[in-house]
């Protein structure tokens, strides 16, 4: 079966802090690591109560202190927020701590809201129309430095930390496709243009000094437990957190409620249906039939499992099943 990795966005509980979001994130990781997932990556967000990952390649740094073998990295930073150089000198830094551990997923949206994204840049003069040439900028930094570079990444040069993008639209497709890099669609939450991204991408690719051939990694939500019942139950959670954040009120994971979906509006069903048809909700053999199912239709090279699950105990063992279940 394909390889299987997780995306932990260092979810903070109603009831808990960030401390231990942190600590559970670094659980989470020897976890998975015990349980051979491939990688497992932290996403960038900025100003969102629910989220402990905003300093990520510190997070990084923690969760590759506290393992040996799995590979680390982001899902991604949002490169719009900051100078390549600084990314290039931190991802340098992690590579030499950690080698041949360290993955550097980009994205260009901000990660945030548009007053923090200010507060983050200072200003907003930069354009997402300047990706693509951040993205070059940076992997010049990170490539064995040249007699006469002006300015080399230190740490950072000749690590050639992997690269990938990250994107949840056609935009994010073609831009990997061109570079030749390896491509992260992110179908958990965002699946309405998956199909298209996949051909665009496969259709393409060229081939480049990182990535021969095209190779796509999927995002996918599951919710794993010993019942259908259960796993339906945990899955409110997730669907919670979305309804809040679209009616403007963002928080903490608040924890399950049974029932949930019935109190919805026709509106916030279809909503949280579109969203999150990239899902696998029930007992095991359940998870294995659907995660199965999802591969066969979409020729995954790689699939990232994200469980957001209120009790952190539940959570390991949604994983643990899911990776049990693939097999």
């Amino acid at each position: 079966m394909i390889p299987l990795s997780i995306l932990d966005v260092t979810a903070v509980p109603e009831g808990s802090t960030t401390a231990q979001a942190l600590e559970n994130a670094r659980d989470l990781a020897q976890h998975a690591e015990r349980l051979g997932y491939h990688r497992l990556w932290v996403a960038e967000h900025h100003n969102m109560q629910s989220i402990a990952s905003a300093a990520t390649s510190i997070v990084i740094a923690h969760l590759a202190n506290a393992t040996t073998s799995i590979r680390l990295g982001s899902g991604g930073i949002m490169l719009p927020n900051h100078a390549p150089l600084v990314i290039a000198e931190q991802f340098g830094t992690l590579a030499t701590l950690f080698p041949g551990r360290i993955d550097l997923g980009l994205g260009r949206a901000p990660g945030t809201d548009q007053v923090t994204a200010r507060a983050l840049r200072r200003n907003l003069s930069g354009s997402v129309d300047d990706f693509p040439n951040d993205v070059l900028e940076l992997q010049h930094y990170l490539k064995p430095a040249q007699p006469g570079q002006a300015v080399v990444a230190t740490p950072g040069a000749g690590t050639e930390v992997p690269l990938w993008i990250l994107g949840s639209s056609l935009y994010g497709a073609g831009l990997a496709a061109m570079l030749g890099l390896p491509f992260a669609f992110a179908s958990h939450f965002a699946p309405a243009h998956m199909e298209q991204a996949i051909d665009i991408y496969r259709e393409q690719f060229q081939p480049s000094a990182q990535l021969d051939k095209p190779y796509i990694m999927l995002g996918y939500n599951v919710f794993a437990a010993d019942t259908d019942e259960e796993a339906q139950l945990l899955q409110t959670s997730m669907m919670q957190t979305f309804v809040r954040l679209w009616r403007g009120t963002p928080g903490k994971m608040p924890p399950p409620q049974a029932g949930y979906w019935d109190t919805l509006g026709p509106q916030e069903q279809q909503m949280l249906g579109a969203m999150l048809r990239c899902s696998a909700v029930g007992a095991p053999d359940t998870v294995a039939t659907a995660m199965h199912a999802f591969v066969a239709s979409t020729g995954a090279d790689e699939l990232m499992l994200m469980s957001s699950i209120h009790d952190h105990q539940k959570r390991l063992r949604s994983f643990e099943l899911a990776a049990a279940a693939i097999g």
